[in-house]
């Protein structure tokens, strides 16, 4: 009999950051086709491609989406159209937002775009909140306090919910956050977004901008929610995304393979796996691996080999003693057992499964592995004969180079 998994898994993140017992609900915003879509190096998908990337957002349980910034053009406003149409269309269970400037010309395309989809869509108004924003553009807070409360006014006289976003939250000054916050909110804001615009926050930061924000809406006495919507300029999008969650917010905002404006946004395909590892969320993921495959082809964004669960070596392995371990728990007949000797996260869960590759470090196990789920019948000498040949390689073998090198040596056998 196989041991329990907490007999076979001792967890030394309990107590740590990990341990998020008290995150009761968290929502999802999916920021791919908006904010992702402003990474330099991306493609902007055809609107076919939007919409499987956005039922597949639906399959994975995500809550809402930003579908675009209808202002910024005609192909955004069509491409925003389209979306909006198909969540109507299709009675998608997931919610539709759209970002604006706080400036009227932004908002307009919104609200006409929700009039002709027949849909409710949240409107996320922007606005510069830092001292270095404000100093850049000639600002006082006088004008952005301005700039708020005629944006959000107008979203909410023209019946949309109104998402309001400070931009460069975590670099602004608690007093011009907590005018902003308020007036928004006095205004008609339902949600406030702490936004980590460069990436500047660590998990301190991330926790105490998060507790400031929480007391200033308490102490309003309003029922307002907290998005979080992190960057990763400092590599600390993921850990300060799940810091905030840990802190109370209520949703927090990513982009399949963390695309995005520089060095990206959270990754939203990351967030899921950690939450749902933890607990916190019971998401179906088994099509997280079509997702970010879909959106790499359709933005043309290249996944690293090293990246952590989609990426094409996060469960393959061709070193001898690693695939011995792999082996020998496959024999067990148990895939969690399989999945997990060599991996902290399980391939099944993600709609993956471990491959054992042929390659200089590896062992005659790797070989009989391979020949034995590619149907090949274990020959004489032939084991031996592809352990030599991939000892004498300077990198893993592919499928073909093994089979050309197999009917080469059928071949010499039969003469």
């Amino acid at each position: 009999m196989i041991p329990q998994h907490q007999e076979l898994i001792y967890d030394w993140n309990k107590g740590g950051l990990a341990d998020l017992k008290g995150v009761v609900h968290i929502e999802f915003d999916d920021e791919t086709l908006r904010d992702g879509l402003q990474s330099p190096s991306v493609t902007d998908p055809t609107i076919d491609q939007k919409i499987k990337i956005l039922h597949l957002m639906e399959d994975l349980g995500i809550h809402s989406a930003n579908i675009g910034l209808p202002g910024a053009g005609s192909r955004a406003y069509n491409d925003t159209l389209e979306l909006a149409k198909e969540i109507a269309r299709c009675k998608m269970k997931i919610q539709p937002n759209c970002a604006a400037r706080t400036v009227i010309a932004d908002i307009d395309p919104v609200i006409d775009i929700s009039q002709k989809a027949g849909v409710p869509i949240e409107v996320a108004t922007f606005v510069g909140s830092s001292p270095i924003r404000q100093y850049v553009e000639g600002w006082t807070i006088d004008t952005v306090l301005k700039l708020t409360e005629t944006a959000v006014s107008y979203v909410v006289d023209h019946g949309l919910p109104s998402m309001y976003v400070t931009e460069d939250t975590t670099r602004s000054h608690p007093d011009d956050l907590e005018k902003l916050y308020t007036t928004a909110i006095n205004r008609g804001a339902k949600r406030v977004v702490i936004a980590d615009t460069v990436g500047h926050t660590t998990r301190t930061g991330a926790v105490n901008i998060v507790r400031f924000i929480k007391d200033v809406i308490e102490n309003l006495g309003e029922d307002v929610k907290i998005d979080w919507h992190g960057h990763n300029d400092r590599g600390f999008a993921l850990a300060s995304t799940l810091a905030a969650v840990r802190a109370g917010v209520d949703r927090v905002h990513a982009c399949a393979l963390g695309i995005g404006e520089r060095c990206g946004n959270t990754s939203m395909d990351l967030l899921l796996v950690n939450l749902k590892l933890w607990g916190i969320i019971d998401n179906d993921l088994s099509k997280l691996n079509e997702y970010c495959r879909l959106v790499a082809e359709a933005t043309h964004t290249p996944v690293p080999f090293n990246y952590p669960v989609t990426g094409p070596d996060a469960f393959r392995t061709a070193t001898g003693v690693h695939a011995a371990a792999v082996i020998k728990a496959l024999k067990t007949g148990n895939d969690w057992l399989a999945d997990m000797i060599y991996s902290a996260i399980p391939a099944h869960m993600v709609g993956r499964k471990q491959r054992i590759d042929v390659g200089p470090l590896s062992g005659e196990s790797n070989v009989i592995y391979w020949l034995n789920d590619h149907g090949f019948a274990l020959q004489d000498g032939l084991v031996q004969k592809i352990f030599d040949y991939a000892k004498h390689s300077s990198k893993l073998l592919t499928d073909d180079e093994i089979e050309t090198f197999i009917e080469t040596e059928i071949t010499k056998s039969k003469r």
